[in-house]
């Protein structure tokens, strides 16, 4: 595995740290706000939205980061990493929500909430990375 001490390495480890702590507290505030003040109306859309901020900081940082990647070795194990963890994504929500369109008769397909999406891709993506690395030695 490639070593993390280039500039931008450090410099994207910060920023994800900060926009990770962000979207933890958000977590944790949203969901104190909805079991202790039960928000109604417009104040539940912007609640649900407050997490998702970060996110788009999270992809944002990302996209940062490969442009100030100078090593090509780097950037290109994380682009086809990135894929990778787009298309296990996109197949296994494809699969499963076709397994609750077909199978809700049956009760065996548990309904996964929308939120492990992106939790999905991001391990999705750390498991890519050294498979694709193995590809270049």
């Amino acid at each position: 595995m490639y070593c993390t001490k280039t500039a931008a390495q450090r410099r994207y480890r910060a920023r994800t740290l900060f926009a990770t702590t962000a979207y933890l507290l958000a977590i944790w505030g949203v969901t104190w706000m909805f079991r202790h003040r039960h928000p109604q109306g417009a104040a539940v859309y912007l609640l649900a939205l407050a997490p998702e901020l970060p996110i788009f900081a999270i992809l944002a940082i990302f996209g940062i980061y490969l442009a100030e990647e100078t090593d090509e070795f780097i950037r290109a194990v994380l682009v086809q990493s990135s894929l990778w963890a787009t298309g296990v994504v996109l197949a296994f929500t494809t699969f499963w929500s076709l397994l609750q369109s077909y199978a809700p008769a049956i009760d065996l397909v548990v309904k996964v909430p929308m939120y492990w999406v992106f939790v999905l891709w991001c391990v999705s993506f750390g498991l890519a990375q050294p498979l694709v690395q193995r590809r270049y030695k």
